[in-house]
């Protein structure tokens, strides 16, 4: 009989494996809907939609392995970090998909959500103020408007697998649409800075390497009071206020 492993649960969504297959539970069905749709349209490697019930998504376990995780040391090998940057060209070059994703909210809604979040992070004494100041500055840079692409909208480390330099499989398209590609490349190298150059090697474009800098304080900065509400440890080392204080 095959274990019953939760992969990760919260209040809006859970993710459990048995055997070799991801059950994802989402209290909000277009958020299914939607991950399927991007799944289907992506021109790289994506999980197998095995079956779809109200509520729950089955998906088939890629082959190969993650290329880490936050706050973790990657031993990846630097070919295999440019093969995944090459691999989100690929969906960056791709047509875009109908709806609107995470990575492209409008600027003036982004720094309109981005200074509540540092007001509160102050006012609830979750982070010093000079550390929150400094990011917020950092930030503004990712505030511009841009030419939307295919982006995954949550590209986490942990979100994409290979087998030595091949990408096998990126998985978690909830947040996918059209968005600003620097914010895809940014997560991928949230708390990796030192593999940045091997991932635009692969992605074979000039990138503005100050909005890169930008979206990792943005996404920390947005991230912080989430994470702790739902269980997860933003101060761990190498997590996302290690991110900022990386800017201080």
């Amino acid at each position: 009989m095959d274990e019953v492993k939760v992969i990760v649960a919260h209040s809006e969504r859970a993710t459990l494996r048995v055997g070799d297959m991801f059950l994802k539970v989402d209290g909000d069905q277009a958020r299914i809907d939607a991950e399927v749709e991007a799944m289907t349209l992506a021109p790289v490697p994506t999980p197998q939609v095995l079956w779809r019930k109200p509520h729950v998504l089955a998906i088939a376990a890629v082959r190969g392995r993650t290329l880490g995780r936050l706050g973790e040391p990657s031993t990846t090998p630097p070919a295999a970090w440019a093969a995944a940057g090459a691999a989100i060209r690929k969906l960056h070059d791709a047509p875009l998909p109908p709806r609107p994703g995470r990575g492209g909210r409008a600027p003036d809604q982004l720094a309109a959500e981005l200074d509540r979040e540092c007001e509160l992070l102050v006012a609830n004494d979750l982070l010093p103020a000079d550390l929150v100041t400094r990011n917020r500055q950092v930030a503004e840079a990712a505030l511009r408007l841009l030419t939307p692409v295919f982006t995954h909208g949550d590209l986490q480390i942990a979100h994409v697998f290979a087998d030595e330099d091949e990408i096998t499989g990126i998985i978690d398209w909830s947040e996918a649409g059209q968005g600003d590609a620097l914010y895809d490349l940014a997560t991928f190298t949230l708390g990796h800075e030192e593999h940045l150059g091997d991932v635009i090697a692969g992605y074979g474009a000039d990138v503005d390497l100050d909005v890169i800098r930008a979206w990792w304080s943005l996404r920390s900065l947005l991230g912080v009071r989430w994470l702790l509400e739902h269980g997860f440890d933003a101060f761990a080392p190498g997590c996302e206020v290690d991110v900022l204080r990386s800017r201080m």
